[in-house]
C-alpha cells in the first residue's frame, strides 16, 4: 500500500513538473467598444509576464513571427483600416537578425475596427497567432482563440483604467528613446556651430545686439528672443515633417527601395557639399527679405535676425538637419519635433549666451581653416552613414549590389582617406595649408586609423559586433575566412577525407526532405523530418541530435554563432550524431497524408512548423527554443535536454555525456 501511494505521489509530481515546463508567458483577454450602430472596435488584450516580450504585428521579412489576427470568416462584416496598437511598440535593433524589431513588454492591446453589414448582433471568431521571447528562450508560434458577441458587451470603467495603466507603464521606455535621440540631435547642434558658415557669425550677432539696443538689459532681452526664435523656427520644421510623415508611413519609409535610395542620394549630396564641390544655398530673395526684417529692431528684429541666421547658415547646417530628419522620419510623430528642438537648443545656446555676456567672446578661438576641416570630417561621416540606406534597399530586394565585404571595403577606404585628411596629406578646395599637425588632429587621426584596423578583419568574416547595426548580415558575405579555417581544422581531426565522410553520411539514408527550403549552419548536413532522421541514425548507429529551432528564433541564431561554431562542437556534430533540425515556425504546408491531429489541443496540424511545435510540446513538455534533445534508437533520452547556454564548454560536455550513455547501451 505504501509503495502504491509513493508511486502515485511520484507520478503526480512528475506530471506537475512536465506541465510546469510548458511556457505560457502571454495571456489574452478580449473586449469590444461600440463606435456607432454598425461600427465597433475589437480589442485583443495581451498580458505579458515580467521578463518576456511579445512581438509586434509589424515586422520586416526574415525576422521573428509577427503577431497576427486571423478571422475564421468575414461574412457579415468588413475590416476598417489596419490593426492599431496601444501603446506604441518598443523599437530595438537586433544584432542577430541585423534589423530593427518591435515588441511589447508588460501589456499590449491590438485594436481592429470593423463595420457590420446590418445593425443585428453578430458573432465573430478566429485566433491570434503570436510569438514571445525572453533573454534566454523563445516560445514557438502559438494560437489563442477568440469570439466576440457584437452588441452584447460594452467597455467597462475597469478596462479604461487598465488601458491608462498600459500607457503609463510603456511611457518610460518611450521617453528613454526620445531622450537618447534628443541627446544625439543636441550634439549635432553643437557640431553645426563649428562650421565655417556659423562660427564667424557669433561675434557679428553679438555686435548687432549690443549696438542696436539702448541698454545692456534690453540687449539681453533681445538675445533671449533671438535664441527662442531660432528654436521655434527649427521646431516648426520638425513639426511639419511629423505631420507629413506620420505613423502610417513608417513601414514604407523603412523598407521600400524608393525612400531609402532617396535618403542615400541626399546623404551623398550633402557629403559632396561639405567637401566643397558646391554649396547648398536657399534662394537669395528669402535671405534678403529676412535681412530687411532684421533691420526693424525690437522683437520683430530679433526674430528676423534669427531667420536670417537659419537661412544664411543653411549651406552648413542643411546636411546636418537633413540627417536628423531622415533618421527621425520613420513614422514616429514626436521624433522629428524632439530632434529639431534638441538641435535648435544647442545651436541657439552660444548665440544667446554670448549676446547676453559679450565679454566671453575674448575666450573664443579665432576663425580659420580649422572650421573647414570640421566641415570636411562631417562630410566623410555622412558619406559612410549614407551607405546604410542603400544597404537596406539592397537587402530587401536582393539586388546583390552591396554585399557585406563590399560595404566594409568602402568604409575602410572612406575612413582611411579621413585619417590622411586629418594628417594634412589630403586637401580639398577650401582647405588652408596644414604646416604642422596639432595634437587634436593627431589624436583624431589615431582614433580613425584604429577604427580602420578594426574593420579589416571584417573583410575575412569577423563579426565586427561594435558596428553590426550598420553592416549587412553575415549571410551576404561571400568569403568567410574564419569559417574556412574552422572547417579545415575540423577536417584535420577526422580520420578520413571529406569525401569519405560524405559517403558515410548518406550511406543507408534517404535524401533529406525540405532540404531546398531549410538549411543547417556551418555547412552541417542533417534532416528536417523526424522520422527520416531517426531512420538514418539507426542505419549509421549514431544517436539522434534533435534541434528544436525556428526562423524567428533569435536565441537559436546566437547559439549557432557562438557555440556551434566552436571547432570541438562542429567536430562532434559532424561525426558523432545525426542532426535533425525541427523548425517550429515554418509555414510550409505539408501533404494531407502528413497532417496530424494533436493530442495536446485536438487541432489539425497542417504545416511543418505546427507539426513539430506540437511534437515538442506533446513529447517533451516544452515549447521554448532553442531546445536540444539527444535520443537513442528506441527514442529514449540519453541525457537531460539542453537549452540556451552560450558557453561552448558546457555544450561539449552535454554532447560527450550523451555519447558515453549511447555507447554504454
Amino acid at each position: 500500500m505504501k509503495r502504491k501511494f509513493f508511486t502515485l505521489v511520484t507520478l503526480v509530481i512528475l506530471a506537475f513538473n512536465l506541465q510546469a515546463q510548458i511556457l505560457n508567458p502571454i495571456s489574452w483577454s478580449f473586449d469590444q467598444k461600440k463606435i456607432s450602430n454598425t461600427e465597433y472596435e475589437l480589442h485583443f488584450n495581451a498580458t505579458i509576464e515580467k521578463g518576456w516580450h511579445l512581438y509586434s504585428d509589424k515586422l520586416p521579412e526574415g525576422g521573428p513571427i509577427a503577431t497576427s489576427i486571423n478571422f475564421n470568416s468575414t461574412e457579415g462584416f468588413e475590416l476598417v483600416g489596419n490593426v492599431e496598437t496601444n501603446p506604441v511598440a518598443e523599437k530595438v535593433f537586433d544584432a542577430t537578425f541585423n534589423m530593427d524589431l518591435e515588441y511589447f513588454s508588460n501589456k499590449a492591446t491590438f485594436i481592429q475596427r470593423i463595420k457590420l453589414s446590418s445593425t443585428d448582433e453578430a458573432t465573430i471568431s478566429g485566433f491570434v497567432e503570436f510569438m514571445s521571447c525572453n533573454d534566454e528562450t523563445c516560445t514557438p508560434p502559438t494560437e489563442a482563440d477568440f469570439s466576440f458577441n457584437i452588441g452584447a458587451n460594452t467597455t467597462s470603467v475597469v478596462e479604461l483604467v487598465e488601458e491608462t495603466a498600459i500607457e503609463t507603464d510603456e511611457a518610460k521606455d518611450e521617453n528613454r528613446n526620445l531622450f537618447l535621440f534628443f541627446l544625439f540631435a543636441f550634439i549635432a547642434g553643437l557640431a553645426a556651430i563649428l562650421t565655417p558658415c556659423v562660427f564667424p557669425m557669433i561675434p557679428m550677432t553679438v555686435s548687432f545686439f549690443m549696438h542696436s539696443s539702448e541698454s545692456k538689459a534690453k540687449a539681453r532681452w533681445n538675445a533671449i528672443i533671438y535664441g527662442a526664435s531660432i528654436i521655434a523656427i527649427y521646431t516648426v520644421i520638425g513639426t511639419l515633417v511629423a505631420v507629413l510623415f506620420g505613423p502610417g508611413a513608417a513601414n514604407w519609409l523603412s523598407t521600400h527601395w524608393i525612400p531609402n535610395i532617396i535618403f542615400f542620394v541626399v546623404f551623398v549630396v550633402f557629403a559632396f557639399s561639405f567637401f566643397g564641390m558646391f554649396e547648398i544655398v536657399l534662394p537669395s530673395f528669402l535671405v534678403n527679405r529676412a535681412d530687411k526684417g532684421a533691420d526693424k529692431g525690437g522683437l520683430a528684429g530679433s526674430f528676423f535676425m534669427a531667420l536670417t541666421l537659419v537661412l544664411v547658415s543653411f549651406s552648413c547646417t542643411g546636411p546636418i538637419v537633413g540627417a536628423i530628419l531622415v533618421e527621425s522620419a520613420g513614422g514616429e510623430v514626436l521624433m522629428p519635433i524632439i530632434g529639431m528642438f534638441g538641435f535648435a537648443l544647442a545651436f541657439a545656446l552660444p548665440f544667446t549666451l554670448f549676446a547676453m555676456f559679450p565679454q566671453w567672446l575674448n575666450n573664443l578661438p579665432k576663425s580659420g581653416g580649422w572650421l573647414n576641416s570640421v566641415k570636411v570630417v562631417l562630410g566623410f561621416i555622412e558619406l559612410a552613414l549614407g551607405l546604410k540606406f542603400l544597404s537596406i534597399a539592397d537587402q530587401t530586394y536582393h539586388w546583390g549590389i552591396l554585399d557585406r565585404e563590399v560595404y566594409i571595403a568602402i568604409w575602410i577606404v572612406i575612413f582611411t582617406l579621413m585619417g590622411f585628411y586629418l594628417l594634412g596629406k589630403l586637401k580639398f578646395a577650401h582647405d588652408s595649408e596644414v604646416k604642422h599637425v596639432s595634437v587634436p588632429r593627431l589624436m583624431l587621426s589615431i582614433v580613425t586609423f584604429s577604427f580602420v584596423v578594426y574593420l579589416i578583419p571584417g573583410m575575412f568574416g569577423a563579426p565586427l559586433k561594435a558596428v553590426s547595426g550598420y553592416m549587412p548580415p553575415m549571410s551576404t558575405h561571400d568569403f568567410d575566412f574564419h569559417k574556412i579555417i574552422r572547417e579545415e581544422v575540423s577536417l584535420v581531426t577526422q580520420s578520413g577525407t571529406l569525401a569519405s565522410f560524405a559517403e558515410e553520411n548518406i550511406e543507408g539514408c534517404e535524401e533529406p526532405k525540405f532540404a531546398e527550403l531549410l538549411h543547417l549552419p556551418h555547412g552541417l548536413e542533417g534532416y528536417f523530418d523526424y522520422e527520416q532522421g531517426l531512420a538514418c541514425a539507426r542505419a549509421q548507429n549514431k544517436p539522434v541530435f534533435i534541434d528544436f529551432t525556428g526562423h524567428g528564433c533569435v536565441n537559436c541564431r546566437e547559439m549557432e554563432a557562438n557555440v556551434w561554431s566552436d571547432v570541438r562542437v562542429l567536430d562532434r556534430l559532424k561525426n558523432d550524431f545525426v542532426i535533425v533540425a525541427l523548425y517550429v515556425d515554418d509555414k510550409t504546408k505539408l501533404p494531407e497524408s502528413e497532417w496530424i491531429t494533436s493530442d495536446y489541443d485536438g487541432k489539425v496540424k497542417k504545416t511543418i512548423g505546427k507539426k513539430y511545435a506540437d511534437f515538442q510540446i506533446s513529447r517533451f513538455g516544452v515549447n521554448a527554443q532553442p531546445y536540444y534533445v539527444i535520443l537513442d534508437h528506441n527514442e529514449e533520452m540519453l541525457v537531460q535536454p539542453a537549452a540556451r547556454d552560450l558557453n561552448p564548454d558546457n555544450f561539449v560536455r552535454f554532447l560527450d555525456a550523451s555519447l558515453e550513455a549511447f555507447n554504454m547501451k
